[in-house]
């Protein structure tokens, strides 16, 4: 099993819904002093409402259906991503519905704490981790590429 440096300052991966974002951004408001001290990206909207909200730079990506999922789960799967914050709404049908569950395949893949709701965001956001240097174990796949497909 290889290891992953998380740094104290984590790259944070920030998402949500539509009929989230306001939900994320109270979350996020309240949790601005905390979320300063890291590197924030987030798909479309999202960025430019946390950057309105927070006063601070957003790696702003393309728009969730517009490849901006696709974009998180590329730098999940590159190793540049230590976390993260995706509010989204189980009670309402996406048109991107696989690129929802593809993200967070990815994210449980390469083993990065995911938060989903509010709740378990205030807990990774407090967790004694969150401000030092975290070693990740990553999951060993090798048998998984080297299997013989018939």
């Amino acid at each position: 099993m290889s290891e992953k440096i998380m740094n104290a300052r984590k790259r944070i991966a920030v998402i949500a819904h539509d009929r989230k974002k306001a939900e994320l951004i109270d979350w996020a408001t309240d949790n601005k002093e905390i979320l300063s001290k890291h590197i924030l990206y987030a798909t479309g909207t999202t960025g430019k409402m946390l950057e309105e909200a927070l006063h601070i730079e957003v790696v702003k990506l393309l728009s969730g259906p517009l490849g901006g999922d696709q974009q998180v789960g590329s730098l999940i799967a590159q190793g540049e991503m230590d976390m993260m914050i995706f509010f989204w709404d189980p009670m309402e049908s996406q048109a991107h519905d696989t690129d929802v569950k593809a993200l967070l395949r990815v994210g449980a893949v390469w083993n990065i704490p995911i938060a989903c709701d509010r709740a378990t965001a205030d807990f990774l956001v407090t967790s004694p981790y969150m401000n030092t240097e975290y070693v990740s174990n990553l999951p060993d796949y090798s048998s998984y590429l080297n299997r013989k497909i018939i």
